[in-house]
């Protein structure tokens, strides 16, 4: 199976100004699609990998038995493919709230300003590149970052909404101020 780079769902431009077009742009058609043309390589050079669906490889990821360099470049070549594809469906220029939700967040913690709080936190002091993370870890909603391109599927749980905290996702916009590209991505996430 030959893994493809996902449509964007809106412009480059639709989530102006809280993320500029130009990043949206170098971050989906050079940064997605490089894990993408890496991952298919990987895949197509390992018959344990071929036909099988990616969630699932994931999942098991630590009983792959690739050697340690072809492991290396799947798991962050998945990852990214998965967190990304994602991560652009579950923004846009305009809010489809997701009322299930925002119940399980409120029963979970507290109040979506507490949810938000503790999230932003996870994503804030993510030291270096990574992802925050909402999961659901076996019907259980918790909060999370992962370094570099790690799946939650690679934990067993379940991404619901994911942060990329990698500077390609903000630096044009925002330079080295990750806090305020967090304050403004809440504007463009979907979901709540």
């Amino acid at each position: 199976m030959t893994h493809q780079l996902p449509d964007l769902p809106y412009d480059f431009s639709a989530l102006e100004p809280h993320i500029d077009a130009r990043t949206m742009e170098i971050h989906h058609d050079k940064h997605h699609a490089a894990y993408v043309t890496k991952l298919n390589a990987v895949v197509e050079n390992n018959a344990e990998l071929q036909g099988k669906d990616l969630v699932e490889l994931m999942r098991r990821f630590d009983s792959l038995s690739l050697s340690e360099e072809d492991k290396t470049t799947f798991r962050h070549n998945g990852g990214g493919h998965l967190n990304h594809s994602l991560f652009w469906e579950i923004m846009g220029p305009a809010k489809e709230i997701d009322e299930e939700l925002m119940e399980r967040i409120k029963s979970t913690f507290g109040s979506v300003d507490s949810f938000k709080e503790e999230f932003s936190h996870a994503a804030a002091n993510r030291f270096g590149s990574g992802w925050a993370w909402l999961v659901d870890s076996k019907g259980e909603l918790k909060i999370y970052s992962t370094a570099n391109q790690d799946s939650p599927y690679m934990q067993g749980d379940t991404p619901i909404i994911g942060l990329d905290v990698w500077e390609h996702a903000y630096y044009l916009k925002y330079q080295n101020q990750r806090p305020a590209y967090i304050d403004a991505w809440w504007n463009v996430l979907k979901l709540i």
